[in-house]
């Protein structure tokens, strides 16, 4: 099976609905699913509702890296939540998700780089994670055969990596096995709201009743957030990844330079992707949101392409709401497929032989892309909206796999009124509008 058959194969109709349910959640990636998984496993009745295909976006696109390494404190403990809980998926659900623990590198260019991550290591130690700074010839025994000049590395030895084609859809299996209603090319047009709150959601194929509505629609959160009236930062970058034919094992984990991301994958060959390229194509959002978004730009400038083009004009056209009777811009786009960049493809081969020079001649057998939610400040926004009911998980600016789980079990918990075990206040949706400073601490 190749990777893009995850959201190229043709659309699983769905043919009935429930007509009720204790929360409707929209979108069937990661953190949606996650989150039904554990709703279902309480005996909660829930339904998600993916408008093309389970992890046909982002979340079965991504790395595939399972990291805690370089976080933003405020997501950490969520993410360490998070590793746990992939520690012990294949048991929990019967299915096999490639993870495996294999640790992480962030290369050091140079010594003054390799100095800087002393900080970060500062922040492990305070939440008693295993990462550590590592000198060269350590280094080239974890990245065996490398041809780099590091110096140095930082090093999580207990992260991991998994495969996204494989997971979200697993968890989705587990999460109906559970009780829970996964509906494929269902999207939803809209919210049912009475007396100011909350009742239910209208999808393509009618209106399901809950009391609780999660949109956790990736990069399309934002324009159905939108359409409801609730104002939700959110931009898109485009990012593009290759898998490549099996080749030799140099690489037992993850490792990140500043010209590649590279990770074994478990059918032995490596996925890769650019160390600092992102593609942003300017829109309207992109005026709309500028100044929010200033700190982050500032910090990702070096690495950020930016381009116009037509869709420009789309969103411009777009219509801000619309008729909840008649199809939706949802139904007119079921998978948002981009095309990957082709220069930095070839940038990618060009880099790959000369850090490695042993899976140079590798055959790429196949690239896709796609499109990254981000946030002001690079963290998700887990949130009730000033919409009581409607509640938003969205903008995890590329690190959603990993986390995706531990997401999923906080976010349940906060829609069954439970403690999520970790602090959400930091990830709430009003600091971007309650004069909070906007301070990006990790990259996207």
């Amino acid at each position: 099976m190749t990777v893009r058959q995850t959201w190229r194969k043709p659309l699983e109709l769905t043919t009935s609905i429930p007509q009720q349910v204790e929360v409707l959640i929209i979108g069937g990636g990661i953190v949606g699913i996650s989150t039904a998984w554990f709703l279902a496993r309480q005996g909660i009745s829930v339904a998600v509702c993916e408008k093309g295909h389970i992890a046909g976006e982002q979340s079965g696109r991504n790395w595939g890296w399972v990291r805690q390494q370089g976080r933003d404190e405020r997501e950490l403990p969520m993410m360490m939540e998070s590793i746990r809980i992939w520690r012990g998926l294949r048991d929990e659900i019967g299915e096999d998700v490639g993870f495996t623990e294999g640790g992480c590198l962030y290369a050091a260019a140079n010594e003054k780089e390799l100095a800087k991550f002393d900080d970060w290591v500062k922040i492990a130690r305070a939440h008693d994670l295993d990462t550590r700074v590592v000198g060269r010839e350590q280094l080239e025994q974890l990245a065996r055969g490398s041809a780099a000049n590091w110096p140095g590395a930082m090093y999580t030895a207990s992260d991991g990596r998994a495969e996204p084609h494989k997971a979200t859809p697993a968890l989705a299996r587990a999460a109906e096995r559970a009780g829970a209603a996964v509906l494929t090319a269902c999207a939803v047009r809209g919210l049912d709201i009475s007396a100011g709150r909350v009742t239910g959601a209208v999808t393509e194929h009618g209106l399901i009743k809950a009391s609780k509505v999660l949109c956790a629609g990736g990069a399309w959160t934002s324009m159905f957030c939108r359409s409801v009236g609730v104002d939700l930062p959110q931009l898109k970058v485009r990012g593009t990844v290759v898998r490549t034919a099996p080749g030799p094992d140099l690489l037992r984990g993850t490792l990140f330079d500043t010209k590649i991301g590279i990770r074994r994958r478990q059918d032995g060959g490596y996925t890769i992707a650019p160390g600092s390229l992102l593609d942003h194509v300017i829109t309207p959002s992109s005026f709309r949101h500028f100044r929010k978004f200033l700190p982050a730009l500032r910090q990702e400038l070096s690495s950020l392409r930016l381009s116009i083009n037509k869709s420009f004009i789309d969103e411009w056209r777009a219509p801000a709401t619309w008729d909840l009777a008649n199809p939706s811009p949802f139904e007119a786009v079921r998978v948002l497929d981009p095309e990957p960049n082709q220069k930095a493809i070839r940038l990618l081969r060009r880099d790959l032989a000369v850090l490695f020079p042993a899976l140079g001649e590798l055959e790429f057998v196949e690239t896709w892309a796609g499109m990254i939610e981000s946030t002001p400040d690079i963290v998700p926004v887990i949130d009730e909206t000033a919409i009581p009911g409607f509640y938003v998980a969205t903008g995890f600016s590329g690190h959603g796999f990993g986390i995706g789980p531990g997401a999923g079990k906080a976010i349940a918990a906060l829609l069954s009124d439970a403690d999520p075990g970790v602090d959400l206040k930091p990830l709430r949706l009003s600091r971007f509008f309650d004069g909070s400073s906007i301070r990006p601490q990790s990259s996207i």
